[in-house]
């Protein structure tokens, strides 16, 4: 329980830390939303235009910081984070419901099958070193995963859509095709995400993989292992229940980043497939200079990290109690 508290404790703290900096940083640089707004628009700024739109994001200018910041926290507890700046007059939560099914359903997808292939080949490797598949899948996917993701997604359009005409090079859907739940749009969705859900996969298996030899390998040397083999166990046994239960301890905390990251999308996939994600749209405020846009994407990756780290550390000390003792 203590052990449970100390972690509720350290994500209350680091929370509230982020949240704080979400509010201030934007609040500290020159200008606001409205100023940037009508900066695109050269010559004379109506003032009561700009009043208009100072209303509409919400920019009270007589307004205290402390008072700020307490409405501030009352618009996230109530899930209102602002109009967003690229897509006025639409609300940012709008939008970012509207991306993040995309990111979920490609980066989440890919990177929990990059995961689980990843770790069980490294598993296999690790158990049987010097065998074939050891001395064959390692290395090609760590080759792979030193590829930049750029020029391997290039080189996949170029190959597959263009010359070979298997896959579509961009987008999530056909323009053509009605978005809902129904079978011709979710082929088409699947259809636009195999390619760049490929490269992912490619890209990113190869550091699973060797991690989880590595930690297999230092794990079969223990007492315990060699104890379970001197009892005469089964070795699918010895392989799954004693080494790689803890050879993958190490890989919980990577893949709990991992899985909290998803939420921010890969910036790269999402530009060079022009993908309708998260991603795409992080870069898009960035460009627009959306600040409400900016700081409701850096807090559901905030949000989302965290709770991740902290399902890894409560997986951690179900499966080593060690764990716990010494937290």
């Amino acid at each position: 329980m203590r052990f449970v508290l100390r972690r509720l404790g350290f994500f209350v703290v680091t929370l509230w830390a982020a949240v704080t900096l979400n509010f201030l940083i934007p609040r500290l640089m020159p200008g606001n939303a409205a100023i940037a707004m009508m900066a695109r628009y050269k010559g004379h700024v109506n003032p009561q235009a700009l009043h208009a739109i100072q209303i509409a994001f919400g920019v009270n200018n007589h307004q205290s910081l402390v008072s700020a910041y307490f409405a501030y926290l009352g618009n996230i507890a109530r899930g209102h984070f602002g109009i967003s700046l690229t897509f006025f007059p639409d609300t940012v939560a709008h939008q970012v419901l509207q991306a993040l099914p995309w990111t979920l359903a490609l980066v989440g997808v890919t990177t929990v099958m990059a995961f689980v292939l990843g770790t069980l080949i490294g598993l296999v490797s690790g158990w049987r070193r010097g065998s074939v598949v050891d001395g064959a899948l390692p290395p090609l996917f760590v080759i792979t995963s030193a590829f930049p993701y750029f020029w391997l997604a290039l080189l996949s359009i170029w190959l597959f859509s263009i010359k070979l005409g298997w896959f579509p090079e961009s987008g999530g859907y056909e323009v053509t095709t009605t978005v809902g739940w129904n079978w011709t749009f979710i082929t088409d969705a699947v259809n636009h995400s195999i390619l760049p859900a490929l490269t992912i996969i490619v890209t990113a298996i190869g550091g699973w993989i060797l991690t989880m030899r590595n930690n297999m390998i230092t794990v079969l040397t223990e007492d315990y292992v060699r104890m379970a083999r001197a009892k005469g166990l089964k070795p699918w046994r010895i392989m799954w229940t004693y080494a790689g239960r803890n050879a993958i301890l190490p890989n919980l905390v990577g893949f709990a980043m991992s899985l909290g990251f998803v939420v921010g999308g890969a910036i790269l996939v999402e530009f060079v497939f022009n993908y309708p994600g998260v991603g795409w749209m992080f870069l898009q405020s960035v460009e627009n200079q959306d600040y409400a846009l900016m700081q409701a994407l850096f807090l559901m990756i905030t949000v989302t990290v965290l709770l991740a780290i902290l399902a890894a550390d409560v997986a951690t000390a179900i499966l080593d109690p060690r764990t716990r003792e010494r937290g």
